[in-house]
């Protein structure tokens, strides 16, 4: 009957259970979602290791054979997004192929992820389409070969590919490396941030399922009327509210799948999915399946309890008990206590899991239960004031539940993020790395693994020319070692770094006061035992041998060269990159940059700033210099990637809640709307006027939005100190929560402004029309 009820009570009866299906199917869809997440990230990690190469990593030799492949990564960045791809060279007729690709590209030939095509044919990709000129694209990597179907990924084919180059042979594709254990701190934000984003979507469920709850009560005193006891109008009521439950898990599944479908579409803070990644964990879905409508069920028995259904009327019209506090304070208390009882994390203790979310789940449910309360006993008591204002306070008086119950997800929800933005901010030290990096002398670094006096002087003369550098530091540097016979067989042979360049190159990395071509140096850091080292080949006067391959094998070439005796000592200068060079440093016209043997050559370049792209311009030219040159940006501190994927996961979750919240308390008040409209029709007929109404409004959803917001502060920041106490850390901000109650009060005023509408319909007086 209760099923009847909610789908054959006319147009009022599908509109209440409309409006409670979408709420529920709201919730739903986020849960299911969240549900996904494990899958999602194991297939992530599934593509991403079946095109590793397991011939890099395990430290085998492979010999060259019909399926072998010469292969390395060529990495590039694009302003703010990172292109990712390698250089292969197939050394057979069947060479290994990773996963999304028919045939390996040919010598001259790259294959693109539709992303990076689309990316390189627009104008906005003019610049990086520039960077592989060389290469003509043959086609596009399929699905089974990317992460995400946002990826920016390549193959380049290049028959100049060597392992004396950087290449690395392998004879398939697929390599696991052991998984990074998960920092005990990043689990306990982790656990906390599940619960944040997640409460709010059960307690708006609960809010839901129980839309139309004055007019269903005036529907079972009628029942009571015609002969129906108490036990059968509850059961009556709990089939009606399971009707709209089990509809909006249904509209809930569509949504999921259609929305899922969008996150191959749109690049959210650098983060896709495909459609087919996005599946609920089976026993979750399950869980959600089972748990929605019992929820349903039981809120809707707990609602009555406080309701008395007689036959000739409602209870609820006299005046209400008022709201029990005990058992509202016993569940934030209880949470704050176990989170205490927890004891502190540090070092390698695995974190309790099941105690951080049950001690945070209780503290917020608990604030959810008391801003009822809350509500109550602050209108308690008002009197008095303009119209509009008399008007909403009355209503509230008469029912601050509704307008509580509303309102309660945005509490939990800025109350959840207080908590998480303190512990982001106590830890957001621990997981930034300080690289000694000087990002104001040089922007980037490049580097040639092969030695080429040629290539050395081409690298610094073209990007001195090209444009927006304002600077460039290039050195030849190699390893050399002190000839002749050694003490004992066992010692190792004395060995330092030789490093060519400018006199104004060698300004930047040693502390140089004159300084003319021809010139040589002996430099030393402040580390006395690498200075003894230093000193045993570096010795002015004497010969040194600059073939420091393979000096103990038989057949060794000697490659002699005197070092000045009027080298003079010097002290190191920390390079742009915050290292320290020591070693024999020398100018061109001392020693010719080509007379290395395995040398390294270097630059080291700053932009200017003014100039848009700058750092494009630098990457193009060495992709023109040579396309195995490699580019890195110097970074004064580099962030832990975990702690950021994390952080990223939280901020999509946090939207997509917000979004659940904002839609929720729309459905919410015009739910409240609808079930009020004979009453602001008739307010209407007896001249009320309509800013008056839409003021009465927009107060009666301040009022319980400002107690919420000042619960969230209070519960928000009692939580978050006892979570930065947990992982023993200090509260770096309390003022944090300003902006997040700042974006809660803008959300609220937008979901106001988008409810007036409805209003203004409602307010006409065809709305006093009854059936």
């Amino acid at each position: 009957m209760g099923i009847r009820f909610a789908v054959g009570g006319g147009r009022a009866g599908w509109a209440r259970t409309i409006m409670t299906a979408v709420g529920v199917g709201l919730g739903v869809a986020l849960l299911l979602g969240a549900a996904s997440v494990p899958n999602l990230l194991q297939h992530r990690e599934d593509r991403s290791v079946a095109r590793s190469s397991e011939g890099q990593f395990d430290g085998k030799e492979h010999k060259r054979s019909d399926t072998s492949v010469l292969t390395r990564y060529a990495d590039t960045d694009f302003r703010d997004s990172t292109v990712a791809g390698r250089v292969v060279r197939a050394e057979g007729k069947h060479p290994a192929l990773p996963p999304g690709l028919t045939k390996l590209p040919a010598d001259g030939e790259m294959v693109v992820s539709p992303a990076l095509r689309d990316l390189m044919n627009s104008s906005e990709g003019k610049l990086l389409k520039e960077r592989f000129a060389n290469y003509r694209i043959t086609g596009t990597i399929g699905d089974p070969g990317l992460v995400h179907p946002q990826e920016l990924y390549f193959y380049t084919g290049s028959d100049a590919l060597t392992q004396a180059k950087g290449g690395h042979r392998i004879v398939e594709f697929g390599y696991k490396e052991p998984p990074k254990p998960l920092d005990p701190i990043l689990i306990v934000l982790v656990v906390l941030g599940c619960v944040v984003l997640l409460t709010p979507v059960v307690i708006f469920i609960g809010t839901a399922v129980r839309f139309g709850g004055e007019r269903r009560d005036k529907r079972l005193a009628a029942l009571r009327l015609v002969g129906a006891d108490a036990q059968a109008v509850r059961r009556i009521a709990a089939g009606e509210a399971l009707c709209g439950a089990l509809l909006g898990l249904a509209f809930g599944a569509v949504a999921f799948l259609g929305l899922r479908e969008l996150l191959g579409v749109f690049d959210v803070w650098k983060v896709s999915a495909f459609a087919t990644d996005v599946t609920p964990v089976p026993g979750l879905a399950a869980l959600v399946l089972i748990a929605v409508p019992l929820t349903a069920f039981v809120v809707t028995l707990v609602s009555l309890r406080s309701v008395s259904i007689e036959p000739l009327g409602v209870f609820r019209s006299a005046k209400p008990r008022k709201r029990r506090i005990w058992w509202r304070v016993l569940m934030p208390v209880a949470g704050i206590g176990i989170l205490l009882a927890s004891g502190r994390l540090a070092g390698d203790l695995t974190p309790p899991v099941f105690a951080i979310g049950l001690g945070a789940s209780l503290t917020l449910i608990g604030l959810a239960a008391l801003l009822p309360w809350l509500v109550e006993a602050a209108v308690a008591k008002l009197r008095g004031g303009p119209v509009p204002w008399q008007l909403a306070i009355r209503r509230l008086q008469l029912s601050s539940g509704t307008a509580a119950r509303a309102v309660s997800g945005i509490t939990v929800a800025v109350a959840g993020a207080i908590a998480l933005q303190m512990m982001f901010g106590s830890m957001h030290n621990d997981f930034d790395r300080v690289t000694n990096n000087d990002p104001a002398r040089a922007k980037l670094q490049v580097r040639a693994s092969i030695g080429d006096g040629d290539l050395a002087t081409q690298m610094i003369d073209k990007f001195r020319t090209t444009k927006g550098v304002k600077n460039v530091i290039g050195t030849v540097s190699a390893y050399v070692v002190k000839p002749g016979k050694l003490k004992n067989a066992d010692d190792l042979r004395p060995t330092t770094e030789l490093t060519v360049g400018t006199c104004a190159n060698l300004r930047e990395l040693a502390r140089i006061s004159s300084c003319k071509d021809g010139d040589t140096f002996v430099v030393h850091t402040g580390d006395a035992e690498m200075n003894e080292w230093v000193d045993e080949t570096a010795r002015p006067g004497k010969p040194i041998d600059l073939n420091s391959m393979s000096w103990e094998e038989p057949g060794h070439k000697h490659k002699p060269w005197t070092l000045p005796a009027d080298t003079r000592e010097v002290k190191a200068r920390p390079d742009p990159g915050g290292d320290l060079h020591d070693g024999i440093f020398a100018t061109p016209g001392a020693i010719s940059p080509s007379e290395l043997v395995d040398a390294e050559t270097s630059a080291m370049i700053q932009v200017d700033p003014a100039v848009k792209d700058n750092e494009e311009y630098v990457r193009n030219a060495a992709a023109r210099v040579d396309p195995f040159l490699d580019v890195m940006t110097l970074r004064a501190v580099e962030r832990d990637k975990q702690y950021a994927s994390i952080q990223t996961g939280l901020m999509i979750g946090a939207m997509a809640t917000m979004v659940l919240i904002a839609a929720s308390m729309l459905v919410s008040m015009l739910e409240q709307l609808r079930e009020r409209k004979r009453l602001l029709a008739a307010l209407t007929a007896f001249g009320t006027r309509r800013g008056s109404m839409a003021w009465s409004v927009l107060w009666q959803t301040a009022v319980p939005v400002v107690l919420g917001l000042a619960l969230a502060v209070a519960g928000g920041l009692g939580l978050g100190l006892v979570m930065v106490r947990m992982i023993e850390k200090s509260v770096e901000d309390w003022w944090i929560f300003l902006p997040l109650t700042g974006a809660g009060a803008v959300l609220v005023a937008v979901v106001t402004l988008l409810s007036l509408p409805p209003l203004w319909r409602m307010m006409r007086p065809d709305g006093l029309r009854t059936e």
